[in-house]
């Protein structure tokens, strides 16, 4: 045949195809989605309720609860009535879960998943609903999944000096940026607003709590900003020396901690002070955080002392030296009475009872054990090491600092703490039974 008399093969047809966008979870449906959560162990299922409102619902709604129920009935007794309310069962899951939380951070197993998050030093953290904010000297802060070590979304900072702390909810991020108070929608990239500066005197830390943002000054004066008016509302007197930590309580109590080994208690209603609490070495306070559940604050010092005190008496129920060098980082997971975690300089990370200050477990890395973790996310390369836990009386000074890097800041979640490093590094410590 003539190829200049055969037909033309038609060309590849540029009709698009049918593309299907991913399925998102919500269009699963509750009676779906409750069913996949009837495979979970009573752990899982508890940090499941933490990510959001509507998967709590679906399991409270649902008969997780009832189901869960029978696989641990042996755990709770046969004694237990089967008649009990889902509020019941669900109290005594969560009882349960904290107790394996406890022990697992008391005397599980460790392993260590790191990777390089940012190219500076990473000074603080928050961890809530599975999500990890870090940020520090770079211009950049990162918002990390915890179970899958996927960076999210990244938050560009002004121009305006540098990042001093933040904190973040279900729709935004607010950021203490030299003077400013800055805000970026969890969705975007590029800060949506930031306050007029240079209104105060250098700002040292920052709590949050919608709709105010509470900085802490050099000058012992807490500013509160407005988000909703955006602007700064009125200014607190707190100490006569800088306020180095804040917290929120859940009766709008304002708890700052100063340079002096105070920490001061004001009314953000009244703006008035209401108590005064003294450590007994008056040393630097430089971390604090508050258990709403007790109504406890814990506060750690610049000279590895932490302690704890009651504030509807007013009265401090410990204090105890747990380091011989900086305590940078005190947490505990949310409402949570049964594990303290504290960090510093020192680089190990120690497990500390809340109820009286006993060192329960001292952890650092096994220098000799290294394997490559492969990312889900294959956005950087994760390396898993084992951790080790060591007596308290070992000579920490001589084991080599790749052992225990200093730990900058730390946050504590179901059977895992993170801790952020100077080098850049996000270390996520899981503890199994």
């Amino acid at each position: 045949m003539d190829p200049s008399t055969s037909t033309a093969r038609p060309p590849p047809s540029n009709k698009r195809r049918n593309v299907f966008p991913p399925t998102r979870i919500q269009a699963l449906g509750d009676d779906i989605i409750a069913a996949v959560f009837s495979f979970l162990d009573f752990v899982h299922l508890v940090r499941c309720t933490a990510v959001c409102k509507s998967w709590r619902r679906v399991i409270d709604k649902s008969k997780v609860l009832q189901t869960l129920y029978h696989k641990q009935r042996g755990i709770f007794g046969g004694d237990f009535d089967i008649s009990t309310s889902s509020e019941g069962i669900w109290r005594r899951l969560q009882a349960l879960a904290i107790s394996q939380h406890r022990s697992s951070l008391h005397a599980g197993s460790v392993d260590i998943y790191q990777w390089k998050g940012h190219s500076e030093g990473i000074d603080r953290c928050k961890m809530k609903m599975g999500l990890l904010l870090t940020g520090g000297s770079g211009k950049v802060m990162r918002l990390w999944s915890v179970e899958r070590y996927k960076c999210l979304a990244e938050y560009y900072l002004p121009h305006t000096g540098s990042l001093i702390d933040f904190n973040f909810d279900e729709s935004k991020v607010v950021g203490l940026v030299g003077s400013h108070i800055c805000l970026w929608k969890r969705n975007e990239t590029k800060n949506i607003f930031s306050s007029k500066g240079g209104q105060f005197p250098r700002g040292s830390c920052m709590c949050y709590v919608d709709p105010e943002a509470v900085v802490g000054c050099e000058d012992g004066r807490a500013r509160v900003f407005d988000m909703y008016g955006r602007k700064w509302s009125r200014i607190i007197k707190m100490h006569d020396g800088p306020i180095t930590c804040l917290s929120f309580s859940d009766d709008h109590l304002l708890i700052g901690g100063s340079s002096f080994g105070r920490i001061s208690l004001s009314d953000l209603s009244s703006d008035q002070q209401v108590g005064t609490l003294k450590t007994n070495d008056s040393a630097d306070l430089s971390t604090l955080c508050y258990n709403s559940r007790s109504h406890v604050v814990f506060a750690g010092s610049r000279a590895g002392r932490a302690s704890s005190w009651d504030l509807r008496m007013m009265k401090r129920l410990w204090e105890v030296r747990v380091s011989p060098n900086v305590i940078c980082s005190i947490q505990h997971m949310r409402d949570d009475m049964s594990i303290l975690a504290v960090g510093g300089i020192g680089g190990v990370l120690r497990i500390v009872d809340p109820q009286n200050g006993d060192i329960l477990s001292s952890c650092i890395m096994d220098e000799s054990s290294r394997k490559l973790y492969r990312s889900q996310s294959q956005q950087s390369t994760v390396t898993r090491r084992k951790g080790i836990r060591v007596l308290e009386d070992a000579r920490f000074d001589l084991m080599p600092r790749t052992s225990r890097p200093s730990i900058n800041c730390l946050a504590v979640g179901m059977q895992k703490v993170v801790t952020t490093h100077a080098d850049g590094y996000i270390r996520v410590w899981r503890f199994g039974k």
